[in-house]
C-alpha cells in the first residue's frame, strides 16, 4: 500500500468522474441557460406557469416605474449555488420573500445595483437618485411585494391552494457571497424586462420543495403517489379470492355486509374519524394578493406643519392676528400623511404659484406598522 498519496490513475478517474456530473457540482451556466442541461419536467411545467404571468406583471411594472415595461418569457432552470453567484455582479440588492401559508418554501429576487437603482428613482421620481440607500431599497422592495403577489394569485388558481402567503420582503445591498440561497438544488428564473425602452434583468429563485409542490398540486407531476390499500385481517384464511375483492365496488349500503359474509363473519374494518387541521385564524401580510387590482383607488394624501394644544378659553380668545406656536423647529421636516398615517417626510417647497412639499425621507415599515397599532 502507497503513503497515502492518489496515485494518476485515481486522479484522472476521480477528474472523470466530476466532469460526468458524478458526485461533482453542477457546471456553472450563463443567466438564462439550462443549467447545463438540467432542466426537468417540473421545471417546465412551472415554466409555463410563469409564462401566464409576463402580461401582468408588465402592468404592474408600467404602474410603478410610469413607463412602458415589457417583461418576456422567462427561462427556467435547476441549479445550485455556484451557478447563480457566477451569473450575478459583485454585489446586488437580494429582496428576500419567502412562501408561507399553504405551500411553503424559500424565494428570492436578485437585481443588480444598476436595475435597482433605476427601478427606485423611477418609484420615487427622483432622477438625482444614484445609490441604494434606505429608502431606495424600501421602494424596491414594495415593487418586489407587488409582483410576489400576481404570483401567488396565479399559483392560487392553478393549485386551488387558497391560503397561500408570504413574508414581508427584506432587501439587503450585500456581496454575492452573502446571499442566502437555498441548499442544494433549487430553481432559478431569469426574467428580460424592457423598462422604457432600456433592457434590464431580474433572477427569481425558488426553493424546489416549493416548485415540486406547485407543480403536483397543479397537475403538472402527476397525482402523488397513494398509500397501497391494506388488506384487513384475514384470521385463519389465506388470500382474499377474486369474488371477494369484488366487494369494493358494490353500493356503500351493502359493502360491509358483503365483506362478512364473503369473509366468514370477519369484523369490519376499523373506521377512525377524520382530524381536520386548527382553524385559527391568521393575520396575511399585507403583500399577499394583487395589488394591482387597487390601484386607481383614490387616497386622502395631506401635509401636516405641527400641531399644539390650547385650552378651550385660548381657543374662544383667538381673533385676527393671533399667532400660534406649533410643535415644529423653524426648517424641521413637514409630515406627509395618507388617510391620517404617517408614511413620509419632506420639505416644502413653492411650484409656481403653489405650495409643494419635496419627499426627503419614506418611513420605514416598522414605524408604520407601529403608528397603526
Amino acid at each position: 500500500m502507497s503513503d497515502g498519496a492518489l496515485s494518476q490513475e485515481e486522479i484522472d478517474s476521480l477528474l472523470a468522474g466530476l466532469d460526468t456530473g458524478g458526485g461533482g457540482g453542477k457546471t456553472a451556466a450563463a443567466p438564462g441557460s439550462s443549467g447545463g442541461g438540467n432542466v426537468s419536467r417540473e421545471a417546465q411545467f412551472f415554466k409555463s406557469i410563469l409564462e401566464g404571468t409576463a402580461g401582468s406583471q408588465s402592468q404592474n411594472l408600467s404602474m410603478i416605474t410610469g413607463l412602458d415595461v415589457t417583461v418576456g418569457a422567462p427561462q427556467v432552470d435547476q441549479v445550485q449555488r455556484d451557478a447563480v453567484l457566477q451569473s450575478v455582479p459583485e454585489e446586488v440588492l437580494a429582496v428576500q420573500i419567502d412562501m408561507t401559508g399553504g405551500i411553503p418554501g424559500e424565494h428570492l429576487f436578485i437585481l443588480s445595483k444598476e436595475t435597482a437603482v433605476r427601478i427606485a428613482s423611477l418609484a420615487n421620481k427622483d432622477d438625482s437618485l444614484t445609490d441604494l440607500d434606505d429608502m431606495a431599497i424600501s421602494a424596491v422592495s414594495e415593487c418586489v411585494s407587488t409582483l410576489t403577489g400576481t404570483l401567488i394569485t396565479v399559483f392560487t388558481d392553478r393549485t386551488g391552494n387558497r391560503s397561500l402567503q408570504s413574508s414581508s420582503a427584506e432587501g439587503n445591498y450585500v456581496p454575492k457571497a452573502m446571499v442566502r440561497l437555498p441548499s442544494g438544488d433549487f430553481i432559478r428564473v431569469v426574467w428580460p424586462v424592457n423598462i422604457g425602452g432600456k433592457p434590464e434583468q431580474f433572477v427569481e429563485t425558488f426553493s424546489l420543495s416549493f416548485v415540486r409542490d406547485v407543480v403536483a398540486a397543479a397537475g403538472g407531476g402527476g397525482a402523488p403517489a397513494q398509500p397501497a390499500m391494506q388488506a384487513p385481517a384475514m384470521g385463519g384464511m389465506g388470500g382474499m379470492n377474486a369474488q371477494a375483492m369484488g366487494m369494493y365496488s358494490q353500493p356503500m349500503g351493502g359493502m360491509f355486509a358483503g365483506m362478512a359474509n364473503s369473509m366468514g363473519g370477519m369484523s369490519p374494518p376499523n373506521v377512525q374519524p377524520v382530524q381536520f387541521a386548527n382553524l385559527a385564524m391568521q393575520s396575511a401580510p399585507p403583500e399577499a394578493g394583487n395589488i394591482g387590482l387597487i390601484m386607481d383607488v383614490f387616497m386622502e394624501m395631506t401635509v401636516e406643519l405641527g400641531r399644539t394644544r390650547k385650552l378651550i378659553k385660548e381657543i374662544l380668545g383667538m381673533g385676527e392676528g393671533t399667532i400660534i406656536e406649533l410643535d415644529k423647529l423653524a426648517g424641521e421636516p413637514v409630515d406627509i400623511l395618507v388617510n391620517h398615517k404617517l408614511i413620509a417626510k419632506g420639505e416644502v417647497v413653492v411650484i409656481d404659484e403653489n405650495f409643494g412639499v419635496r419627499v426627503t425621507e419614506i418611513v420605514s415599515p416598522m414605524e408604520r406598522m407601529s403608528d397603526m397599532s
